[in-house]
Parts: structure tokens; C-alpha cells; sequence
């Protein structure tokens, strides 16, 4: 069984990489081969995201509670409440985007967390995916004004990131950037994308998690509650190097242990 320490290292790992564009779920598979943690499955991956989740609520909730105001004041109308119901739309279109192929490739999807080499090929494309993304210039499209159009194609990043080594954060970045929105934008909507996905597979694993002894669902928690704390502390320092263009050194970064993780793994 995971001990409390592991669950801990990895649920920190987990928190930085799940919004930093590195590809969390690929990080996690290659953490665990590598110091030969005892690969604990897929609940334990969904229990730290919860972590994440609650990370953004926090970071975001004055967001939050400005889009739910918005849909209370379905009368008034206010710009900033129009520019709120706009994006919650968005959010809600590219989601279910992201649940229909996940609903439909599931098995296939959760079959990849077992070959770590996938995570490591896959890293590769995360990195090519960022340094394209730096050399893209914005359009300035605000979130609000998207479109149904753009917030499909979100989706469908977002469904490519389901994959081990392909990262959630930076793909949705990247392809609202290739779309024209502008960087802050791009950001800010990609950690709003999150929120509906992560609590999606949560409730979808609520029964195995439930049926979790109890020592290993308190390793678990121990790992999520990690993985919040160091989630929350990167977003604000995610957003502003976004804004400046700064994505190709996360593109480095994903290339050298794309190599490195391969050499590794076929010697």
C-alpha cells in the first residue's frame, strides 16, 4: 500500500504540475515506475485532483460567485452580468465537448495510464504544443467573446489532454491562443475549464472511492490536501507568464524529460 509520504510527494507533484503546463497524469505515471511507488490506480489520481479543484475554487471565487450572480440577475442586463452568462456557456459547451469523447473512449483513455511510455512519447507533443503556442500572435479575443465555435475546439483540446503526457492546462491554453484569445483570457478560462472536469471524475469515481479501506482513503486525502496547497501557489505565477509569452521554457522543460524518461525506460 501507498505510504502517507508517497501519497504526500505526489499529491505535490500532482498540485504544480497540473496547472503548470507539464502534463500532471504524465508526471504521475513516470514518478511512480521511477521510484517504484506501487501504481495505486485511478482513484487515487481522481482524489488529488479534487485537491486541484479546490485550489481554483479558492483562487477563483470571486469569479465564481460573479458568474452565479449573473445567472440570479437573468433580468438585468448589465454588461458584466452578459459577459458572465457568455462565459459560462463556453464553459459548459467545451465541457460537455470533453465528457461525450471521455464517455465514448473511456477504457481506451484509462488503458494508457498503464504503459508509462506513453506519458513519456507524449510529453514531446506537450512540448511542441507550448513552443508553438509562444511564437502564435494574440488576436485580443476576450473569453466573452469567443464564440460556440471556439469553445468546441477548447473541448476537443481538452479531450486530447485525457491522455497520459499530454497536459490538461496546456493544451487548453494553447488552442485558445491559436484561436485569437488573447493570453490573460486563455488562462484564466483553461483553470475555469477545470473545474467542471475535475469534479466530472470525481463523481464518477465517487463509488470506488467510497469503497477505499480507510487507512489508504486517509493516504489519499493526505495527497489531495498537498496537492491543493501547492496548486493554489502556482496559478497567479501560470497566468502572468502567459501573458508574457514564457510557455516555450515549460516546452524545454517537457522535451528533456520526454528524453530522458524514454532512454530510461527502453534501457
Amino acid at each position: 500500500m501507498m505510504t502517507t509520504l508517497q501519497a504526500i510527494l505526489l499529491g505535490i507533484i500532482q498540485g504544480l504540475t497540473e496547472f503548470l503546463p507539464v502534463s500532471s497524469s504524465g508526471h504521475l505515471v513516470l514518478v511512480q515506475r521511477f521510484m517504484h511507488i506501487q501504481d495505486p490506480g485511478i482513484s487515487f489520481e481522481v482524489i488529488v485532483h479534487f485537491g486541484s479543484l479546490i485550489a481554483v475554487l479558492v483562487y477563483f471565487f470571486k469569479d465564481l460567485l460573479g458568474m452565479a450572480g449573473s445567472l440570479v440577475a437573468i433580468k438585468n442586463p448589465a454588461p458584466a452580468h452578459r459577459k458572465n452568462r457568455l462565459i459560462l456557456l463556453y464553459l459548459i459547451v467545451a465541457t460537455a465537448v470533453t465528457g461525450v469523447i471521455y464517455f465514448l473512449l473511456s477504457d481506451r483513455v484509462d488503458a494508457a495510464f498503464e504503459h508509462p511510455i506513453y506519458a513519456a512519447v507524449l510529453l514531446s507533443v506537450t512540448g511542441a504544443i507550448l513552443f508553438i503556442s509562444d511564437l502564435v500572435p494574440s488576436k485580443g479575443i476576450p473569453a466573452d467573446k469567443m464564440g460556440l465555435w471556439r469553445s468546441v475546439v477548447i473541448g476537443l483540446g481538452q479531450s486530447v489532454a485525457l491522455l497520459p503526457g499530454i497536459s490538461r492546462s496546456g493544451t487548453t491554453i494553447a488552442t485558445s491562443v491559436y484561436l485569437g484569445l488573447d493570453r490573460r483570457s486563455a488562462a484564466r478560462f483553461s483553470f475555469l475549464i477545470s473545474i467542471p472536469a475535475i469534479l466530472g471524475a470525481t463523481i464518477t469515481k465517487l463509488p470506488e472511492l467510497t469503497a477505499l479501506p480507510s487507512a489508504t482513503l486517509l493516504n489519499y486525502m493526505a495527497g489531495s490536501v498537498a496537492a491543493g496547497i501547492s496548486g493554489y501557489a502556482v496559478i497567479s505565477w501560470l497566468i502572468n507568464l502567459v501573458a508574457k509569452n514564457k510557455l516555450k521554457y515549460f516546452a524545454y522543460y517537457c522535451w528533456v524529460i520526454s528524453i530522458v524518461s524514454i532512454v530510461i525506460l527502453k534501457g
